[in-house]
């Protein structure tokens, strides 16, 4: 295909979509993504998972700190695009996604209008959806609502965790993606109106607040939030001692049907398990991570460690 694309994105995800571009033999001019950051406990200066992979196949890699600065938005420009395809970007301000003649399209992971925001393949799973899916459609001046172009439903599993439905929706939006150029260089493809109601559930970004587990909430409702952060950035609960709390984060859960006369919030541990009782049985946290220390299961953390002046969660 020689017309010509700008790729924006920055993490892993992005990179599925990147590669089944090239994989296509697509033109790809350069890839724009977020400035080298400092991370980890090191700080060491580490680049996105685009600019590794964009390097790799020896593509031109943009990284402004500045959307609008008018040095990029040249760059942009004396490129000639077509067309750009953004996955997992900033949002862009018009004087960019204006740019290309057949306009910018993103890619979102969710069935749009419903969970729009930062956190779609999270919130759908913490609210026990039973599909999620992946949309193509125009960017204008507002968040995620621009016309669609293309959609794919997707079945979310019964123990489906954020990890795996993000790489099953990294798959079908690579290829939907794929799609979604061919159909709007070939002319097939006119963007449609999303179809508003007004009581779509939303994805807002998660924040140190909205990662703690209610456990005055059901079981079941518990156990989605954990499955709805993990790997990342892992369920929050505070464990509490004496006179100590400390955070802790869960990664793994298993809901354990059973009587019993045991006060909720309080932590048992049974048969190398970590066990915290709720009106309607236990939940059976399994990988967990402590303050300070590494994720890792519970029968191993029971192993290493004294935790029986641990009392309850709160």
């Amino acid at each position: 295909m020689s017309q010509r694309i700008i790729f924006l994105g920055t993490p892993p995800f992005a990179v599925y979509c990147l590669k089944k571009i090239l994989e296509e033999k697509i033109n790809v001019v350069a890839v724009v993504t977020a400035p080298d950051r400092p991370a980890g406990r090191g700080r060491k200066i580490s680049e996105s998972a685009v600019k590794q992979f964009a390097v790799g196949e020896k593509i031109p890699v943009l990284q402004p700190t500045n959307l609008k600065d008018p040095q990029f938005v040249e760059q942009l420009r004396s490129m000639s695009p077509d067309l750009m395809v953004v996955v997992a970007f900033r949002m862009l301000p018009e004087l960019v996604w204006s740019i290309p003649s057949h306009g910018t399209f993103n890619l979102h992971a969710s069935l749009l209008p419903d969970y729009r925001g930062a956190a779609p393949i999270n919130w759908a799973i913490i609210n026990q959806e039973k599909f999620s899916g992946v949309t193509t459609f125009f960017i204008n001046e507002e968040i995620d609502s621009g016309a669609i172009l293309l959609q794919e439903r997707v079945a979310i599993e019964a123990e489906e965790t954020a990890g795996s439905l993000h790489d099953k929706l990294a798959r079908t939006g690579a290829a939907l993606i794929v799609k979604t150029i061919h159909g709007i260089f070939e002319g097939t493809l006119v963007g449609e109106k999303q179809p508003w109601k007004g009581n779509e559930p939303l994805a807002p970004k998660l924040d140190k607040e909205n990662v703690f587990l209610n456990w005055d909430e059901p079981l079941t409702v518990i156990q989605a939030k954990i499955r709805g952060l993990s790997p990342y950035p892992g369920a929050r609960t505070i464990w509490v001692e004496d006179d100590k709390e400390s955070v802790v984060k869960i990664f793994e859960a298993v809901i354990i049907k059973e009587n019993h006369q045991i006060p909720p919030k309080k932590i048992i541990f049974r048969d190398k398990k970590i066990l915290i009782a709720h009106p309607s049985g236990f939940l059976d946290c399994s990988v967990l991570q402590l303050p300070n220390k590494k994720r890792m299961e519970a029968k191993t953390l029971l192993n290493g460690m004294d935790l029986s002046s641990i009392i309850r969660v709160k």
